[in-house]
């Protein structure tokens, strides 16, 4: 049986659908269905009961599949192994970041790992959801914050720092700067739909002494941070975000950091960025390579 075949099955039986494996692979339907009718043939068995409406494993079927599932992982671990054996970085990277950091983060920096290593092909999947990486076949997560899962090898990226922000056209409607952290109570702000960041801001003095903890009042609250940072960049008014997403800005003069004197966070703001990726007996060459690259992008 083709290796090729038998990963199209598992996929197939993931998605529990012809149709959303073919869009997952990119592939038409009727290359899905070849796959499992040669799979079918070699057997003499069907593996699948087939309606208008769903599929269902016949009893052969679950039988195949349950010896499977441990092995093709074990084959492309010795398949890559083999490849890392002759130095080769290939294959397809499936990558998952949140839409805010692959686009002001991530984005800027993948062309000159695409152009290091032209064999490899890139998939990446940017959602705000933690996805499994094993059942998502996901190679290398970019994840901020607390790390839930003890089974997965994470490698510290980039130190994250926050920012009290505004646009200067804010500044100014304002008729003058906020002089302390405490000022932003009588004002509204734009916040991240995150714990502490749609509410409570804590800032701590940068030559020591006690953090302030100021109550915020929200004007917008938004699940993305690239709309409260565009909602910021308008004028909106001011905002709690981090260096890696507005980084440029501020260099810029987009937008200013209301208290340069103060290190603002809150109690579960994410102080490191990470590349996660499951466990293995081999990390494959290109997961290494990924890794490495933004750890020294990051530098």
């Amino acid at each position: 049986m083709e290796t090729r075949d038998l990963e199209v099955l598992m996929h197939v039986v993931r998605l529990g659908s012809f149709a959303a494996a073919a869009r997952e692979l990119a592939v038409d339907p009727s290359s899905v269905s070849r796959s499992v009718a040669a799979i079918e043939n070699e057997l003499g068995a069907r593996i699948f009961l087939r309606n208008t409406r769903h599929i269902s494993l016949t009893e052969a079927g679950q039988v195949f599949v349950e010896r499977l599932s441990p092995l093709l992982p074990e084959l492309a671990e010795a398949r890559s192994a083999a490849l890392d054996a002759v130095g080769t970085v290939t294959g397809r990277l499936r990558i998952t970041a949140s839409n805010a950091f692959a686009v002001r983060w991530l984005s800027p920096r993948l062309p000159a790992f695409c152009r290091s290593h032209p064999l490899l092909e890139l998939d990446v999947l940017l959602t705000e959801s933690h996805v499994d990486l094993v059942s998502e076949r996901v190679d290398v997560a970019l994840r901020l914050g607390n790390l839930r899962d003890s089974s997965l090898v994470a490698v510290p990226v980039l130190d994250v720092r926050y920012r009290a922000v505004a646009s200067p056209e804010w500044v100014r409607e304002q008729g003058q700067k906020p002089r302390t952290p405490q000022d932003l109570q009588a004002v509204q702000c734009l916040c991240f739909a995150l714990p502490g960041f749609r509410d409570h801001w804590q800032f701590a003095p940068i030559d020591g002494g006690e953090s302030i903890d100021v109550w915020v009042r929200p004007r917008i609250v938004a699940t993305n941070a690239l709309l409260v940072r565009e909602s910021a960049l308008a004028g909106l008014g001011p905002t709690l975000l981090a260096d890696w997403l507005i980084g440029e800005d501020l260099l810029a003069g987009r937008l200013v950091d209301l208290f340069p004197g103060y290190v603002a966070s809150t109690r579960d703001a994410p102080g490191t960025a990470w590349a996660v990726y499951p466990s293995r007996k081999h990390v494959p060459a290109k997961v290494r390579a990924f890794v490495d690259y933004v750890r020294t992008a990051a530098a």
